[in-house]
């Protein structure tokens, strides 16, 4: 065991979730101890759309002004059946509900290194990197976590709380024997960047399109910076091959069919990955706590999978806050799952399932049935602030809210 004093909470996982965890407790004065496997400040972009709830809660935490100018600031958002727009939804309407009435476009990357700057200024939190944490246990008053090293050397170390945060494939949810409930989806994904300007052709920054065949989803992002990169996601079959430099040849065809052009696009990212819909059994088991991917998984089509990971990182902090200040009892913490389970399910599952069938629908009734509803709402006032209000999961917090 180290010699210095134990920090009251470990966090395992070094993203977005764990970091603001950490950000929240070492402000309140807790001792923390961050261990993540990599180096925390990597470059791959990852997710990238920030809703306007998640913005609201960023601007608290002080973190939006300085990942503003990092990003791209999208008012609109565009819904397509093949190549016919639909639908185009101003997030103005939610002016009133929300200081953000709009959609940054910041990627994963940027936002992790912003929070890490900041968590590294503050003193209570220890940062270790390149160490895996790979058990943990348990007894009534302490959580004790063993970690590796890079270089193979075992540690243990002791804490009040743990919380996993390390992501999909999360150790902590292993090592605590919580089941992840659901499905993985048979085919993967891709993301595929290129500088073109898809505005040339139309498309806002920010594109949903259905398509029975092959559904894409189309957003800007400002990557390295001016003038950015459009970044489609595209659905790939597990007869295409995404090896080495065929992966090139598989992404060039994708972007050809979205937007059939004389000459190749030039690609700049391309990526592939496998979409599950999973919730773990329970967020929680004694002093272990689990947030983000760690407890949920979905598909990307909405952008919930960040977001709602944040929105669990800030109601387990404070939750966290108030149990060690003694402000409140354990059962803080069981009102954490209770809340953030609930959104999970009842919000982020349903809506990306639906999103998802909506998307690659082929049934033709179902699918003018969408276009007529889409239409419908786009075209009253009222009907496209609910839509917003979903989407932009400002209605998912304030249904957790109401739960004791």
């Amino acid at each position: 065991m180290p010699s210095q004093a134990p920090p009251a909470v470990i966090v395992a996982g070094g993203g977005p979730v764990g970091l603001i965890v950490a950000l929240m407790l070492g402000r309140a004065g807790i001792a923390v101890t961050l261990f993540d496997h990599g180096d925390i400040v990597h470059s791959e972009p990852r997710a990238a759309t920030i809703h306007p709830a998640t913005l609201d809660i960023l601007d608290d935490l002080g973190v939006y002004a300085l990942i503003e100018p990092q990003g791209i600031v999208c008012p609109m958002v565009n819904y397509y059946d093949g190549k016919r727009l639909l639908a185009a939804f101003d997030h103005a309407l939610l002016k009133g509900e929300t200081r953000h009435p709009w959609v940054l476009q910041c990627e994963q990357d940027k936002l992790s290194r912003t929070l890490f700057a900041m968590a590294k200024a503050v003193p209570s939190i220890t940062f270790r990197i390149e160490t895996k944490v790979v058990d943990c246990s348990q007894r009534d008053d302490a959580v004790e976590v063993a970690v590796e090293t890079q270089g193979g050397r075992r540690e243990r170390h002791r804490a009040r709380y743990l919380v996993g945060a390390d992501g999909a494939r999360s150790t902590v949810r292993k090592a605590i024997d919580v089941e992840f409930e659901g499905f993985t989806y048979p085919e993967r994904c891709m993301i595929i960047g290129t500088p073109y300007d898809f505005a040339d052709d139309g498309y806002a920054y920010r594109n949903y399109i259905a398509d029975p065949e092959e559904w894409y989803n189309l957003f800007k992002i400002s990557w390295t910076g001016p003038p950015g990169v459009y970044r489609l996601i595209v659905p790939v079959r597990l007869d295409e091959p995404l090896d080495g430099d065929l992966a090139l040849g598989t992404a060039q065809r994708k972007l050809q069919r979205f937007n059939p052009r004389p000459h190749d696009y030039e690609i700049v990212i391309h990526d592939s990955y496998t979409v599950a819909q999973r919730v773990a059994a329970t967020f929680r088991t004694g002093r272990v706590l689990l947030a983000g991917d760690s407890a949920h998984l979905n598909s990307p089509i909405g952008a919930m999978g960040m977001n709602s990971g944040i929105h669990d990182a800030v109601s387990l902090a404070e939750s966290l806050i108030r149990v060690l200040h003694g402000e409140e009892g354990d059962g803080a913490l069981d009102r954490y799952v209770r809340q953030r389970r609930h959104v999970a399910t009842a919000h982020v599952q349903t809506a990306t399932i639906a999103n998802k069938q909506t998307m690659e629908q082929r049934d033709p009734v179902k699918r003018r049935h969408y276009r007529d509803e889409m239409r419908r709402r786009a075209e009253d006032p009222a009907l496209a602030k609910a839509f917003l209000m979903r989407t932009a999961l400002i209605d998912s917090l304030r249904d957790a809210a109401k739960i004791a």
